[in-house]
């Protein structure tokens, strides 16, 4: 009876250690992601700013 105690307990720290790891693996590839869309958003508005200084510079020269 002792004996399936702990293989119980073995099972429930392994599925504990597993579903950290996944975390882990999930956190990295969540903060990435955000990096990445981060770094695209400021690609897009650099590009929206290019467009208006590039409207304003027509004009001032119409």
């Amino acid at each position: 009876m002792g004996s399936l105690g702990f293989n119980i307990g073995d099972l429930v720290y392994q599925l504990i250690m597993f579903i950290l790891l996944l975390g882990m693996i999930f956190a990295v590839y969540f903060f990435v992601r955000s990096l990445l869309a981060r770094s695209n958003k400021s690609n897009r508005m650099e590009q929206k700013l290019d467009r208006v200084i590039e409207l304003l510079e027509k004009d001032k020269r119409e």
